[in-house]
């Protein structure tokens, strides 16, 4: 679904307050007040909170996804696609570190359905397109084919996750991009064979 260029600011906007001040901070009165304008404005774009986070989760799906469909058709060894996954999320996330505060919150959406499918959705989605490079990857041998790739997917995918965590919950004081390049090393060791 294409968004209007007003709904991206007020999804932009969106993601500063979270960067700012917590994921409690993201609220219709706050959102408008930093923004400029009536509470009423941001209700013509999207009907409540959850329909911004919605939308949140939809714009990091639309970037993941095309992450994995681009590694997926990628000539490049299953290694060098999983290292350019690992890559690229680590380049959006410094971007938008906000983005970590929304997508690594199931806790905060474990009572609400909808952004619980959501999330829900996307790992499925992420971890399904993984595995999907594992199984070439071990059918080439260049990945370990010991592990079943779908356990291997989770462990991989749950290392990112603790790692870019790590990175938040330090109030991002290192460098992503660069101490997640030695990270994706580490774990290239760990799956290849």
């Amino acid at each position: 679904m294409e968004i209007t260029e007003r709904q991206q600011q007020i999804i932009n906007v969106s993601l500063e307050l979270i960067a700012e001040s917590g994921i409690q901070s993201l609220t219709i009165k706050n959102l408008a007040k930093k923004i400029g304008f009536a509470e009423s404005a941001i209700y013509r774009h999207y009907d409540n909170k959850i329909q911004i986070l919605l939308a949140i989760l939809d714009f990091f799906r639309q970037n993941t996804a095309m992450f994995f469909i681009n590694q997926l058709n990628s000539n490049a060894n299953a290694l060098q696609k999983i290292e350019t996954l690992f890559q690229n999320h680590f380049a959006k996330f410094t971007a938008s570190p906000s983005l970590v505060a929304v997508i690594f919150s199931e806790e905060i959406f474990r009572n609400e359905k909808e952004l619980s499918e959501k999330v829900t959705e996307i790992m499925n989605g992420n971890t399904a397109n993984l595995k999907t490079i594992i199984e070439t990857g071990q059918n080439a041998g260049e990945i370990r084919a010991d592990i079943e790739a779908a356990h291997m997917a989770v462990i991989i995918l749950g290392s990112l996750r603790m790692f870019v965590k790590k990175w938040q919950m330090s109030n991002y004081n290192f460098s992503l991009i660069e101490k997640g390049a030695e990270f994706t090393n580490s774990i290239k060791e760990l799956i290849k064979n």
